[in-house]
């Protein structure tokens, strides 16, 4: 197996990134004209604000955890990459594996970006999150 690193992790998050804020983004748009040209109170706009973060924290959940436990096992941003989630003998992993490995990367996240720089420096180059969800990021393998 060859590790995928940081820098070709985070080539693949930023693209991951735009794609996920580029669908936040028409969402918004259709709210705010929802609401521009429909009779709407400032408790509405508080609703639908709340609600609309609520959507993409489930969809965000819900596109890492099915992408990267599905046949594919990888974002759109890791396909494009060529790299690919795993168990750590290199097989798919379930989604209940995926969902824990996305809740990890808030830890990953809140020590400063620690957990996330570890991929630099691990052997098999793995984040925090990897390592509490016994994953690992690797090169997608060739076709025989």
């Amino acid at each position: 197996m060859e590790y995928a690193g940081f820098w070709r992790r985070a080539v693949a998050a930023i693209i991951d990134g735009f794609l996920l804020g580029f669908l936040q983004a028409i969402i918004m748009v259709a709210v705010i004209a929802a609401m521009t040209f429909g009779e709407s109170s400032e408790q509405t706009a508080v609703i639908l604000t709340v609600a609309l973060n609520l959507a993409m924290f489930v969809a965000m959940w819900l596109y890492f955890a099915l992408m990267e436990s599905s046949k594919l096992q990888a974002t759109i941003g890791k396909m494009i990459i060529g790299v690919v989630v795993s168990d750590l003998d290199g097989n798919r992993i379930s989604f209940g594996r995926a969902t824990g490995r996305y809740f990890g990367k808030a830890v990953s996240t809140v020590i400063l970006m620690i957990g996330y720089m570890m991929a630099g420096w691990t052997g098999r180059k793995q984040a925090l999150h990897d390592i509490m969800a016994k994953c690992l990021v690797i090169r997608k393998p060739r076709a025989a």
